[in-house]
């Protein structure tokens, strides 16, 4: 039997001809320029066939691409009439995802909003790299999930923000003279990996990256073992094993974003948002988003 044909994949198609273009297909979707056009990539590989050209500015679909034009949106119909009947039926789970750490600090205060608000619901929960999880809910297999990124381009509404610092075990010691410095982060892609190498080549410092993990457990274990220093959002209580260092170059603040599957319920999107914004108005002062401190720690 031949493969599938990924939804997510005819979904970008379809946006390119109702957006009229890549751009506009990506800001509809909420996904990045990069993403939709690997998504073309991917069916054109998927069906031996050309289905886009480019025409200086303009985008034309080929003969292949018109067929498939039509077939994708009947699949795309059927499938998401199908969901809503499903819905309708008694559906009644609401899935949310948070990256690793947030977890004990996000998502309690979630958790009571959402259940006052839908009792007869089920809540499921996603735990995984912020990554990871946007392509869960590009995809729709997650409702709503709380996303860190250093990205302008990230889906979703930022709702928070936290600092980024640098971290090592208590006993590190730093390189002398011209030394390389040791870098533990996750493995790409990782937005504060890529803030850490960029930083520390503007301050002259040549790096290696000398472990690298999947998980935070993995990253942290690294930096308490002295294996090197990591970058790590936020702050504003201690680290069990790790000192927050202040003799690197500063790193900013990375956003906490969150971001909605398509077609989700306004309802639903409003608790949501209303749980992360009292939760971020507890733990600092002032505006959403601005730079005071927050306690809590979250993954890339």
């Amino acid at each position: 039997m031949a493969d599938s044909l990924d939804l997510a994949q005819l979904r970008s198609f379809v946006a390119i001809a109702d957006c009229g273009g890549f751009g506009r297909a990506a800001s509809a979707l909420h996904l990045s320029q990069p993403t939709v056009s690997q998504h073309v990539r991917q069916l054109e590989k998927r069906l031996n066939s050309e289905l886009v050209r480019r025409d200086g500015r303009r985008t034309r679909f080929t003969d292949a691409g018109e067929r498939l034009l039509v077939e994708a949106r009947r699949i795309l119909s059927v499938h998401d009439q199908a969901l809503e009947r499903l819905v309708a039926s008694g559906q009644s789970r609401i899935v949310i995802g948070s990256a690793e750490t947030a977890a004990d600090q996000v998502l309690p205060g979630v958790l009571a909003t959402l259940r006052a608000a839908y009792p007869h619901h089920t809540v499921q929960f996603h735990i995984d790299r912020s990554t990871k999880m946007t392509e869960a809910v590009a995809k729709g297999a997650i409702d709503l999930a709380v996303i860190l990124s250093t990205a302008a381009d990230t889906p979703g509404r930022q709702v928070g923000s936290l600092p980024l610092s640098w971290y090592a075990s208590p006993s590190w010691q730093p390189p002398s003279g011209k030394e390389r410095w040791p870098l533990v982060a996750y493995v790409e892609p990782c937005g504060m990996r890529q803030r850490a190498l960029h930083e520390l080549a503007e301050a002259g410092y040549t790096v290696d990256v000398v472990a690298e993990s999947t998980s935070l457990e993995g990253v942290m274990g690294a930096a308490r073992a002295g294996l090197g220093v990591a970058v790590l959002p936020s702050s504003g209580r201690p680290l069990p094993g790790l000192t927050e260092r202040a003799d690197l170059p500063d790193l900013g603040l990375a956003g906490v974003h969150l971001t909605t599957r398509r077609g989700l319920d306004i309802d639903l999107e409003a608790a949501g948002l209303a749980a992360m914004e009292d939760f971020f108005s507890r733990l600092r002062p002032g505006p959403l988003g601005s730079p005071a401190p927050a306690a809590g720690l979250l993954d890339g």
